[in-house]
């Protein structure tokens, strides 16, 4: 007889390996206790031939009549030496048992009497949790640089001993408080609701008749920022068919006027005067060129180049190399190129490249290479800068700005020195500028009324907690001290806020 699905007995599907032909000899000898003699059925070697541990036992199951109707996923228990396993799993492999049940019959169709194969078999959760090998935590607090399933893509976890933990240096640590990225901190902020108009006319208003109502000029101008002006100035024009700036010229005088006269003149226009009148006439101005030029951004240098040719005529690089000489027309004309880079990302091994180079060029060798210290000061940002001191900090355990003051001196000691202290905390220079106007006999008018006009609106808040810091005293009792009338207290209107 034959099973559905198999081919009929003494025969076998044509060109099939191993099949029974008609007249042949069998090709397995006879096992005790088997079928393995019976015609029709393919013999795969499911025992290695010369293995006596193997069990003897035939392979195939008993011919029909021996297997009754069964349930789905269900098998009758085996005799022999084969014990029945409820998981249909084995926990280990143990030899002389079969690993696998589809092994004997592998490419072959099951009789139709069998259940599927996939009943058989009980789905994942029949497995039982291994207990030979712990959990492994994910170790993110260790390694640098990693994903929370561990490094290789998060595809292994590295064992614990071999990687001890890394600690980074503070001064690998990224710059939170760099100049770069602090905000503004003016005390002069735009007016809103901004009316130009109304503050014309009270402006013509002060201005008409016998006498001058300053207290109405301070309260317009010294509560509205640069660009407002300007608005006020055009209006002025529009309503009374008059220049504001002359008009104010004419009512005052002294150093109110040149404070109200600041105020009114566009920010960059306004620099870019100072800068012409720290250069013209006989002699030189240095440090007000190093107070605009050593502190200010790639912005702020190019449009006071634009301001100055405009009001000029004259290219200010130029006008600089004709006025200075040596290493500080080099450093001028370097930060006149306005090209330094101002990204906040630092690169420490870079930072650490350019500490070895400033080393080598100043205390390691006999004199100075300035143009290393050119290079490195006028080209990286101050957030880089800030990271190739505390860099060179760690190499000699000197501060920079003392490195500087040892190997310069005269005027390229002054700019690079400003530029030092602008990376660090350009409010602080600011603060100490301030004070060197008031300090001793007299009072730099035009340094005060320079810095009280521009940084308003950049950071006099910061400019004023230095200050007291520094000094123990308020930016605003030390002006009333060295001012006095409408002065004093337009500026201390800029100063408040």
């Amino acid at each position: 007889m034959s099973y559905p699905g198999y081919p009929p007995n003494n025969q076998g599907f044509p060109g099939h390996p191993g099949v029974q032909q008609p007249g042949s000899q069998l090709p397995y000898p006879q096992c005790p206790g088997g079928n393995v003699g019976q015609q029709g059925y393919p013999m795969p070697s499911a025992y290695p031939p010369g293995q006596p541990s193997y069990p003897q036992q035939s392979p195939y199951p008993p011919q029909v009549g021996q297997y009754p109707p069964q349930q789905p996923g269900q098998f009758l228990p085996q005799s022999g030496q084969y014990a029945q396993n409820p998981s249909m799993y084995p926990s280990s492999i143990v030899p002389g048992q079969f690993t696998s049940q589809a092994s004997a019959f592998s490419n072959a169709q099951l009789p139709s009497g069998y259940a599927p194969q996939s009943a058989a078999y009980p789905t994942q959760s029949a497995y039982p949790t291994q207990s030979a090998y712990p959990p492994i935590q994910p170790a993110t607090s260790v390694y640098p640089n990693m994903t929370a399933g561990g490094y290789d893509g998060g595809s292994r976890v590295p064992p614990q001993a071999a990687y001890p933990p890394v600690s980074t240096p503070a001064h690998y640590q990224p710059l939170s408080s760099s100049p770069a990225q602090k905000k503004s901190n003016p005390t002069l902020r735009p007016v809103n609701p901004f009316d130009p108009r109304r503050d014309a006319e009270i402006l013509r208003k002060a201005m008409k008749g016998f006498g001058t109502d300053e207290k109405s000029i301070i309260l317009v101008l010294a509560h509205r920022v640069n660009s407002q002006r300007q608005e006020i100035a055009i209006q002025f024009k529009t309503l009374f068919g008059k220049d504001l700036i002359s008009d104010l010229k004419s009512e005052l005088s002294g150093k109110f006027e040149d404070l109200v006269v600041a105020l009114m003149t566009p920010t960059y226009d306004f620099l870019a005067k100072e800068i012409h009148n720290a250069i013209d006439g006989i002699g030189t101005n240095e440090e007000t060129i190093i107070e605009i030029i050593c502190t200010a951004s790639n912005a702020e240098i190019n449009n006071i180049k634009m301001a100055y040719h405009k009001l000029f005529g004259k290219d200010l690089e130029k006008e600089l190399m004709g006025e200075t000489s040596g290493t500080f027309r080099r450093l001028l004309v370097s930060l006149c190129q306005g090209q330094r880079n101002e990204n906040t990302f630092v690169d420490v091994a870079s930072a650490q490249a350019d500490a070895q180079n400033l080393l080598q060029a100043g205390e390691l060798q006999f004199g100075t290479d300035e143009s290393t210290f050119n290079m490195v000061l006028c080209s990286r940002s101050f957030c880089q800068l800030q990271q190739v001191f505390l860099e060179y900090h760690r190499l000699t355990g000197r501060d920079f700005e003392d490195v500087i003051k040892s190997e310069f001196s005269g005027d390229i000691e002054n700019g690079l020195r400003a530029v030092v202290k602008s990376v660090r905390d350009k409010s602080s220079y600011f603060a100490k500028r301030l004070h060197e106007s008031m300090a001793g006999f007299g009072t730099n008018d035009r340094s005060l009324i320079r810095i009280v006009a521009t940084r308003c609106e950049i950071d006099m808040v910061d400019i004023k907690n230095a200050y007291m810091s520094m000094y123990g005293k308020s930016l605003e009792a030390d002006i009333a001290d060295d001012t006095s009338g409408d002065y004093k207290k337009c500026l201390t209107a800029l100063v408040v806020g």
